[in-house]
């Protein structure tokens, strides 16, 4: 019986992977892509026998991996948070909610706000988030709830109801901010660096306070994606 090269199994394990995050686990979907990528490049290499063809995916493939890598450490630098983080406004930025339950990624929002209001009780909170496919409340009411269920005081809660975006969610939220007010943005570790450049834009200087995502996995993930979106955001705005 002929032996399978490991290169094939490798890339065979790299190809299943990849196929099971991308269609069974939808939180998981951009590190499958990755994976999917990463199998493909096997037998890319093996059947491109062009030695300038090489050398330029090897190029390529160089480039790809140092943008990946400065982006990523932007993205790494923005989660630490901020060092004095007490603000008169704090923006919680909305997320999935299943019906009427917090989405996983949400539930680790609100449980930052929650710390935060609790150790700075006189910052009032603006949960921000309009209401998407699958929902049947909306974003920012599902974190009220969550917080005033958290022992937040209501008085201290501002819904901000609209919002479809993160652009939105600034947007919207800075309306309801008196003006020159200090401000602080909730958000995933990896989400607070394009956050902070959108708010920014709008004239804000924002304290990011960082909402831990459970598995590294999960964060790897979401980390890919977002640096795509940051790249999108320098290069197309919003």
């Amino acid at each position: 019986m002929k032996r399978i090269h490991p290169k094939w199994l490798l890339c065979a394990l790299l190809a299943l992977t990849g196929a099971f995050l991308f269609l069974c686990l939808p939180g998981y979907k951009f590190a499958g892509l990755f994976l999917l990528g990463l199998g493909a490049l096997i037998p890319t290499y093996h059947f491109l026998k062009d030695f300038f063809l090489r050398r330029v995916l090897t190029a390529l493939l160089a480039l790809c991996f140092v943008v990946l890598s400065i982006t990523g450490g932007v993205i790494a630098r923005s989660a630490k948070g901020a060092e004095n983080p007490e603000v008169d406004y704090l923006i919680v930025l909305g997320c999935q909610v299943r019906g009427t339950v917090p989405s996983r990624m949400l539930r680790q929002r609100i449980d930052a706000a929650a710390d935060y209001l609790t150790a700075y009780p006189d910052s009032v909170a603006i949960v921000s988030g309009g209401m998407g496919p699958g929902e049947d409340i909306t974003e920012a009411q599902c974190m009220a709830d969550a917080l005033t269920a958290a022992g937040i005081d209501a008085s201290r809660i501002i819904l901000e109801d609209r919002a479809t975006s993160t652009m939105e969610n600034l947007r919207f939220s800075q309306a309801l901010m008196a003006p020159d007010a200090t401000v602080a943005i909730v958000s995933n570790e990896f989400h607070l660096y394009r956050a902070g450049q959108m708010a920014q834009m709008l004239g804000l200087q924002p304290k990011l306070i960082p909402a831990d995502t459970e598995y590294p996995i999960l964060l790897a993930s979401y980390t890919l994606r977002e640096i795509l979106a940051v790249w999108k955001f320098h290069l197309f705005g919003g």
